[in-house]
């Protein structure tokens, strides 16, 4: 199996260069790093060049979101299954042979996700964000929340199951107005094309520790993200839509009203947030979906 790796940056050449080298160490080589930049950089090109990978392209774009950078290493992909992952995250050195396991037990899967951990010991004020610390292995088929199916950060499928389902929704994730959300919106588009996304406890991501003031910064924007996503699968009349909404303000409610109890300003201040974005998020979406 040949796998194309590619990382989505911008204006992060540290997280980038540190991104690169995990992948040149991997102990079964990706067969080819497409990096996709929307703030190209002497310092990007530098990390690169540097980097001691056998074969790997540095690929310009105007700063249009996340999901077109994703879209564009889906496009310039030469090889079989199209690998993903962030610039501000290191795939353990086993990250792509673990990959290359899951796809070739049995029974079959089309997509592999794993777990997202954080990177290292927690720095002071550090807060973890992103993270997906199952170790339990699950195949997922059918109609799911497809954010308890796995992360845009630690995502491999074949390019041509990715290409048929469309790829990445521009209209979602960081740097669209949809905000976020386009990884969760791709899952459950495998999963109503019948795909199998199995979860793969060995094949590790770890994301780095980010600021207090980061971490809130984004509560609010994936709220929007989810809303958004939403938004537009009712547009389609897509009933499990509310399903989907619904279990994500629950989840946050249930954390709010604990905070609530613990006197926690730190909780209430992060699950109000992404509560708080929701309804924005769904308005726009079901704005989109009529445009489209």
């Amino acid at each position: 199996m040949k796998v194309t790796v590619g990382v989505a940056t911008c204006g992060r050449p540290d997280g980038l260069d540190r991104c690169l080298r995990a992948l040149a160490a991997q102990t079964a080589p990706p067969a080819e790093v497409v990096v996709v930049d929307q703030a190209p950089s002497d310092a990007a090109r530098a990390a690169v060049e540097s980097s001691g990978l056998a074969a790997v392209r540095y690929l310009e774009q105007a700063r249009i979101g996340l999901a077109a950078s994703r879209n564009l290493a889906l496009e310039s992909a030469r090889h079989d299954v199209l690998a993903v992952t962030d610039d501000d995250c290191v795939p353990d050195a086993g990250w792509l042979a673990a990959i290359e396991t899951a796809f070739e037990r049995s029974p079959h899967a089309d997509a592999v996700t794993g777990p997202v951990l954080a990177l290292g010991e927690r720095p002071p004020g550090g807060h973890a964000i992103s993270l997906r610390e199952s170790m339990t292995p699950v195949d997922h088929a059918g109609r799911k929340v497809p954010w308890n199916v796995g992360t845009g950060a630690n995502l491999a499928a074949p390019a041509a199951l990715l290409r048929e389902c469309g790829g990445w929704d521009v209209r979602l994730g960081t740097g669209s107005p949809g905000k976020a959300a386009e990884d969760a919106d791709l899952l459950y588009r495998l999963l109503l094309h019948g795909a199998v996304v199995r979860y793969e406890p060995a094949a590790v991501v770890r994301h780095e520790w980010q600021t207090r003031e980061r971490r809130l910064s984004t509560r609010w924007s994936y709220g929007y993200g989810v809303g958004a996503m939403c938004g537009l699968w009712l547009g389609r009349r897509d009933a499990f839509a509310i399903r989907m909404g619904a279990a994500y303000c629950r989840h946050h409610a249930r954390e709010l009203l604990r905070g609530v109890r613990h006197t926690d300003r730190s909780e209430l201040a992060e699950h109000s947030r992404a509560l708080a974005g929701v309804g924005p998020g769904l308005l726009y979406g079901l704005r989109a979906s009529r445009r489209r």
